[in-house]
């Protein structure tokens, strides 16, 4: 009788013990993932990413999430889980991918190969940490392309770190250095406080700032006097000073914010970085004056390309657009249009006058402006990390697309007419290849 207890007692432990594994198991499901068959129904009804022209850059075969375009516009795109998206436009979208809805977005799928490619090559060759490229439809607004180096491929996403992942061109900030001196030259322009042939002194070095101020240098040898024209191509912090001198701050600083700098992005739903401008209680002499060749400011990529696209197009901004058929657009008239013109010619002379050979293409009118920005590191501006970042449009005369480049810390040729320059020259003209695009009467200097 003792011995059937036992053996009933044991039987009732194994079955307590089986029902205990159960509920572990159901719950793990619950905490850790949908059964299979639930996963494979959630993911079999989502809805695919496609670019512009028609690339399928996310879709679901055999209830499995798939990426067939592989590293292309990896980072934007995004991956998905068991049941949803988890970074991205993967996560961004999740609820209209989730019901089923397609996601057409406004990238050109050749010109997003052409940026990625053109970093690919350019990046590891100076020994850089990372680069991002932005691709801007001048009228429109539409993203043509948003790329990032090093790639990223989604179908294999448990391999990448976060950074890996991190879409870039939208959410990291830096100091966009000497292309704002393109922005803040059209402002002053637009105030009546320069024009392109106003003369300026300008020996290498210049203290700003009163009591509390600093030495301003430049870089690059040039002439003692230079007009507005010579102070972009030489691309001098002194002659920037100078121009600012009786620039009014909080009038200043309005135009930054209007070109989009320490706003935040009208770009629905996905996630961008905002950047800087210093609080108007703290623009003194010389916050003004490094603030007009970009330093003391931040921004996105994005925010960049945006801000450039005024001058390309006629003085407006208009709002990056990444959802084709999505929402309204954000414009705003930030500068007259003869001002924006005449901006354009005067970045034309910067390319045609100083760096034919890095951002030039013979037969063709590429306007635009270099920067190569210290980076702040433990608190200080660092004499051995840079950013090296070009702004530019083409056409000159009548802008189609606004490119920006900025790749960070290079070990190897970091200025941004070194680095920065070629890759916006080698993705304009796989664009201009594409359109088609004869060129006319020889231009190179």
């Amino acid at each position: 009788m003792e011995v059937k207890i036992r053996n009933r007692s044991a039987l009732m432990r194994l079955i307590a013990l089986a029902m205990f594994l159960t509920l572990v198991w159901a719950y793990a499901q619950l905490e850790w993932g949908a059964p299979q068959s639930v996963k494979q129904r959630v993911v079999q009804a989502r809805g695919s990413i496609l670019s512009a022209d028609g690339r399928v850059l996310a879709t679901s075969v055999n209830g499995k999430r798939v990426y067939p375009q592989g590293t292309l516009a990896g980072q934007l795109v995004g991956m998905m889980g068991a049941t949803e998206g988890l970074e991205g436009l993967e996560a961004a979208y999740n609820g209209a991918l989730t019901s089923g809805q397609n996601l057409k977005l406004t990238l050109d799928s050749q010109v997003q190969a052409a940026a990625e490619a053109a970093l690919a090559r350019a990046v590891p060759d100076h020994q850089a940490e990372y680069g991002s490229v932005m691709v801007l439809e001048t009228r429109t607004g539409r993203v043509l392309a948003a790329a990032t180096y090093p790639p990223f491929n989604p179908n294999d996403w448990r391999r990448y770190s976060d950074e890996q992942r991190r879409n870039r061109p939208f959410i990291d900030v830096f100091e966009p250095g000497s292309t704002v001196k393109a922005l803040v030259v059209a402002a002053a322009l637009n105030e009546g406080l320069t024009t392109p042939n106003t003369l300026y002194s300008t020996p290498m070095s210049r203290f700003v700032g009163g009591r509390w101020g600093s030495r301003i240098g430049d870089a690059v040898a040039h002439p003692s006097t230079l007009t507005t024209q010579g102070i972009l191509r030489y691309s001098s912090n002194v002659g920037m000073t100078h121009i600012v001198e009786k620039f009014e701050p909080e009038r200043m600083r309005e135009y930054l914010a209007s070109y989009g700098f320490g706003q935040e992005v009208a770009l629905p739903v996905v996630p961008t970085g905002r950047g800087s401008l210093r609080p108007l209680a703290q623009w003194g002499d010389l916050v003004r004056a490094t603030n007009s060749f970009g330093q003391g400011m931040s921004g996105t990529n994005l925010q960049l390309v945006a801000a450039f696209n005024v001058l390309a197009n006629d003085g407006q901004y208009v709002s990056p657009r990444l959802i084709e058929n999505a929402g309204g657009l954000e414009r705003r008239e930030v500068l007259r249009p003869e001002v924006a013109r005449t901006t354009r010619q005067l970045l034309l002379n910067v390319i045609n006058e100083g760096i034919f050979g890095q951002a030039g293409i013979k037969g063709y009118d590429l306007a635009g402006k270099t920067g190569t920005a210290q980076v702040v590191v433990d608190g200080r501006y660092s004499s051995t990390v840079y950013d090296s970042v070009f702004a530019g449009f083409l056409p000159a005369e009548a802008p189609r697309v606004t490119i920006t480049v900025m790749v960070h810390g290079a070990k190897q040729r970091h200025h941004g007419s070194q680095l920065a320059a070629p890759i916006f020259r080698e993705i304009s003209a796989q664009v201009l290849s594409s359109w088609g695009a004869a060129p006319h009467a020889q231009n190179e200097p």
